[in-house]
């Protein structure tokens, strides 16, 4: 199993089953618009561009989840991620990523890349896991952790 099992839907509304990333080395992120971490999309777009002609993608995940952090809709996400932040890698439709209506890609995600002490639930906005160019995950990265510490990480993927 891997991730190439699963389709999301694009923040366009476009049906993308993930096999459109084997490959690449991928970083997957529940955002929020409204968040006192939405100011990593500066960097996770910084990470973007640096490795993105190297079979790198980062995949965004707008949820709701958090204190309401994430109340636009889909357009207006899309709009406040690019004239904002210039956010330009691909950005999916809003999903829930806890409980029984947690998408099923992060219910696998949170099962594969389990948190601190175990736990399998996402903690806030900008959770960000780590996968291999097969669709493995191998990585969870903490709410807190900023884009630019995972680059190490992201170079040994490439390599």
């Amino acid at each position: 199993m891997s991730i190439y099992s699963y389709h999301a839907v694009s923040i366009r509304g476009e049906e993308v089953p993930l096999e459109r990333y084997k490959g690449k080395t991928l970083l997957i992120v529940n955002t929020a618009s409204k968040c006192g971490l939405t100011p990593q999309f500066t960097g996770l777009q910084e990470l973007y561009d640096k490795f993105k002609d190297q079979n790198f993608e980062i995949l965004g995940f707008p949820s709701n989840q958090f204190a309401n952090q994430d109340p636009g809709s889909d357009e207006e996400i899309s709009e406040f991620c690019q004239l904002n932040y210039g956010v330009s890698f691909p950005m999916f439709q809003k999903i829930d990523v806890n409980g029984a209506s947690a998408h099923p890609l992060f219910q696998y995600l949170s099962e594969q890349a389990p948190g601190i002490l175990g736990s399998k639930a996402i903690k806030w906005n900008f959770t960000k896991f780590l996968i291999d160019a097969e669709g493995h995950p191998i990585k969870r990265y903490a709410p807190k952790t900023t884009p630019d510490k995972i680059e190490a990480d992201i170079l040994k993927q490439l390599q």
